[in-house]
């Protein structure tokens, strides 16, 4: 017999799911190219992402034939850039093994997906009885069922996974975690939830207990790292020179002009263009100041910078910091 809640959230997501252009085909591609682009993405973002992705690479052959700047360059502006080297990187493991994986070991094996990724993948393709558990669902079950566990902890996410799998129908999987990913986005939502025409309202601990704001429980904050970055763009003779980013930082693979990072000495003649811009990561503060510098001869410079005709420069994959002061040129 279906559980209370699991009527009521999948009779909530029949009338007022959203209707996105992933969950209208069984394509696991399709699936899985939306659910890469989602990790860390709002929806109103990642769609315009995810059609272009599917216009540009139909099929996962394709993807898997493109090459890294290629896919980066497509992926600019969405940030976490690891994404888009695992996206390429599961594309060529699911064309080496010629079909995509149907079981979750098999999907969970591909570079870039993890446990949530997996679950929702496998029941929204295969129909797999396997529960996703989000940020979206650890606020709906703890506010429901009135769960003080701490969300972020190991002890949270074995309980709400179990709790979730419990709740899940097992005709129904794909629709049950697409269903409690829109009630958490659209209904429990973090801020100023809508209790009022809330189909759960009467059986919810946290609305009966007064406790909506203070679940779920979360864990210190990860302290955020300040970082002031100074910019040179160099012209000399219709070139500048760039840079790829290497391992172990941000933006790995992604290319950038000249910079420093700290205290500027930079270069004699150069000219401030833009000052103080901030940009906001998950863990890290940037501040970004501009310069321009145009010469006759070209400065000596760290190894690892390559001299390329301006005309080409957008050809090459850039952080949105990069381009966005790329525009005071």
């Amino acid at each position: 017999m279906e559980n209370p809640f699991t009527r009521t959230i999948l009779n909530w997501y029949s009338e007022f799911g959203r209707d996105l252009p992933w969950r209208r085909t069984r394509n696991p591609y399709a699936i899985w190219l939306s659910e890469i682009i989602l990790q860390q993405t709002r929806i109103a973002q990642g769609q315009a992402y995810w059609e272009r992705f599917m216009a540009r690479f139909p099929d996962v052959h394709s993807l898997a034939a493109a090459s890294e700047d290629e896919v980066l360059r497509l992926w600019e502006g969405l940030g976490y850039y690891s994404r888009g080297r695992n996206l390429l990187a599961a594309a060529r493991q699911i064309d080496a093994r010629g079909s995509f994986p149907a079981t979750f070991e098999a999907i969970r094996a591909l570079k870039g997906v993890g446990d949530y990724t997996a679950a929702a993948i496998g029941s929204i393709a295969f129909d797999l009885p396997l529960a996703v558990v989000d940020g979206n669902v650890y606020r709906v079950l703890s506010r429901y069922f009135g769960i003080e566990t701490p969300v972020g902890s190991t002890a949270a996410k074995k309980e709400f996974t179990a709790l979730a799998q419990s709740l899940l129908p097992a005709d129904k999987p794909g629709d049950f975690n697409q269903a409690m990913m829109d009630f958490g986005a659209m209904q429990c939502t973090p801020q100023a939830p809508a209790c009022l025409t809330c189909p759960l309202a009467a059986d919810c601990v946290a609305l009966r207990t007064g406790r909506t704001t203070s679940l779920p429980v979360r864990k210190s904050p990860v302290k955020v790292r300040e970082r002031h970055y100074h910019y040179i763009y160099i012209r000399c003779a219709d070139e500048t020179a760039i840079r790829r980013r290497g391992p172990g930082d941000i933006w790995q693979g992604l290319w950038e002009p000249y910079q420093e990072e700290g205290e500027l000495r930079g270069f004699p003649g150069m000219r401030l263009l833009k000052e103080g811009v901030r940009h906001q990561l998950t863990h890290q503060t940037l501040t970004a100041d501009f310069y321009l510098l145009e010469c006759t001869e070209k400065p000596t410079l760290p190894e690892g910078y390559v001299w390329i005709p301006e005309s080409s420069l957008s050809q090459y994959a850039k952080p949105r910091l990069v381009n966005l002061l790329l525009q005071n040129l």
